[in-house]
């Protein structure tokens, strides 16, 4: 198989005297979705924002992105390499509006036609947003809000789309949506690292998973595989 774009080994880290992360090894390669399922508190948003570079310098352990080590440097700098994540709880920035929110996603690139290109490609992933392009995004529904937050991380050219929890607290029919928008960004050539607790959504979209309890990987194969394992079904899928 061809090298993996991120390759994760032997991950470690410690908030204080607990060990959130335990000896964690993945690997994501060009093209795929791959989706990390555990139950709440098992450490997949902590693995997400250890990746980014969020939480400052990991315990032990090595993540390479594209062959570069990437675990010592600063999280601007990771997402200038193209490694970009849309974070839990959407986080947009209330009083600016879609349009500016969008924006700041461009804030490393400097080439214009680049910018418009990606927010025509953001406008037609979805319209809605070209409909509220002037409106506060503070303003908008949950729904309209984690589409801003997904097309903000689109702004910046992602090579490796990290998604934490895209449908946390979203209607049926728009967490629908979301999972067939993650579908075509992957088709126009985004991979994706996909962190979701709707384990039966995030299994039928993935290549492949990863099972993540209170800090270790336990289980790992084809997503079609983990979606027909009984103590997956059982666990994560509420099916007996």
């Amino acid at each position: 198989m061809a090298e993996a774009i991120l390759s994760i080994k032997d991950l470690d880290f410690h908030y204080g005297e607990i060990h959130a992360l335990d000896k964690v090894s993945l690997d994501v390669y060009k093209g795929e979705i791959v989706t990390i399922i555990g139950s709440n508190g098992a450490g997949k948003t902590t693995l997400l924002r250890t990746i980014s570079g969020l939480l400052g310098k990991n315990t032990g352990g090595t993540i390479t992105f594209n062959g570069q080590k990437i675990d010592t440097m600063a999280p601007h700098k990771i997402a200038g390499l193209r490694l970009n994540q849309v974070l839990e709880g959407r986080l947009v920035f209330p009083l600016l509006t879609v349009r500016e929110n969008l924006m700041m996603g461009a804030y490393l690139t400097k080439d214009k036609k680049v910018i418009q290109d990606r927010l025509d490609y953001c406008f037609e992933l979805f319209p809605r947003l070209l409909e509220r392009e002037q409106q506060n995004a503070g303003t908008l529904s949950g729904g309209e809000q984690q589409m801003v937050a997904v097309a903000r991380a689109l702004m910046s050219g992602p090579e490796l789309l990290m998604m934490d929890e895209p449908s946390m607290g979203l209607a049926p029919l728009v967490i629908k949506d979301i999972f067939a928008t993650i579908g075509k960004i992957n088709k126009d050539g985004v991979t994706i690292l996909l962190v979701e607790q709707n384990a039966k959504a995030a299994l039928q979209i993935a290549n492949r998973a990863y099972v993540l309890e209170i800090g270790k990987i336990v289980k790992e194969g084809p997503a079609s595989e983990l979606a027909n394992d009984d103590s997956i079904r059982k666990t994560y899928l509420g099916i007996s």
